[in-house]
């Protein structure tokens, strides 16, 4: 009998209950205009009296066309968004976020987009604050 070795991976993944799934949550979320904007990414904020940050990704086929991009730029900000949502500032984790792509990114800039979107959501965590 062969002697199986089992590796425990920890499983980096965001849950369901850290998405914002439906337009009404989005709606609520971009109509408080509450919102910081770069080069790259538009970040709307609002409070959602949770004990838990909640994040939206709107990454439009105008802007870019291929799906396999889309997916990607969206990983990116889920991941950090992910790495993030368990920061020390108590406005961060009671809010609800919405990333807006403005502009193509080109495959070289993701650095510039985590860098962007780190930023951004500090800064709106600060005026909140």
């Amino acid at each position: 009998m062969k002697n199986f070795i089992f590796k425990f991976v920890e499983i980096h993944s965001l849950p369901k209950s850290c998405r914002l799934l439906k337009a009404t949550e989005f709606a609520a979320v971009i109509n408080l205009r509450y919102q910081a904007s770069s080069d790259l990414i538009q970040i709307y904020a609002k409070p959602n009296g949770l004990a838990y940050a909640r994040i939206g990704l709107i990454v439009s086929k105008r802007i870019e066309r291929h799906a396999v991009k889309r997916n990607w730029i969206k990983r990116i900000l889920r991941e950090t968004f992910r790495k993030n949502r368990h920061n020390e500032y108590e406005h961060f984790k009671k809010m609800d976020w919405v990333i807006r792509l403005r502009r193509s990114i080109p495959q070289n800039d993701s650095i510039q987009l985590v860098n962007e979107a780190k930023l951004l959501m500090f800064q709106l965590q600060q005026c909140h604050g």
